[in-house]
């Protein structure tokens, strides 16, 4: 009976990862395509993100984000490599068309960037989301939702130490580059 878990839980896995990719193989394809502006790149990325989910499945936890959202962080930093891959070949016959590696953010790539943002802020304590909310993205002043808050200017700004180390660590963890 031992013998049979692992078989069981693979045949399970690749269940899983099957529905995987009918859900989500065309939506990273497309991804893929509009980044790079290769077909056969853009198909490239797009199976080796699945090997690499698979491979590193056992990491995978759905308490931390979607496999949606896993998968595409695969997928971004294989799409980023690519580039730069691309960007290190001497140019052939690009003609001084724009490419993916200009500096134009593409559309889809500031979609994904909201996406793990969106998650990662959710993994934040709620005391931790208010202040990084209020202070990082509605601009207000530390005094002021401090005093909204009840609580010590310098307690806020403590929170907001810890909420944005633990921000970096949950946007690590799906997959966000460090762009320090």
């Amino acid at each position: 009976m031992e013998r049979l878990r692992p078989r069981m839980r693979r045949r399970e896995d690749e269940a899983v990862f099957r529905g995987a990719y009918d859900e989500h193989g065309a939506e990273l394809f497309r991804f893929a395509l509009r980044s790079l502006g290769d077909r056969g790149l853009a198909e490239e990325i797009t199976q080796e993100t699945f090997v690499r989910a698979w491979r590193s499945r056992e990491r995978f936890d759905e308490g931390r984000g979607s496999r949606r959202t896993w998968l595409f962080a695969i997928a971004r930093n294989l799409v980023i490599d690519a580039a730069r891959a691309r960007k290190s070949r001497p140019a052939s016959d690009s003609g001084g068309r724009e490419t993916a590696d200009s500096s134009v953010e593409d559309p889809a790539e500031g979609s994904l960037r909201g996406m793990l943002l969106s998650e990662a802020l959710e993994s934040l304590s709620e005391d931790h989301r208010f202040v990084v909310q209020e202070i990082y993205f509605r601009g207000r002043k530390y005094s002021e939702v401090a005093e909204e808050a009840g609580v010590p200017s310098g307690t806020l700004r403590s929170r907001m130490y810890y909420a944005l180390k633990s921000l970096r660590l949950a946007l690590e963890e799906m997959g966000w580059p460090d762009e320090r």
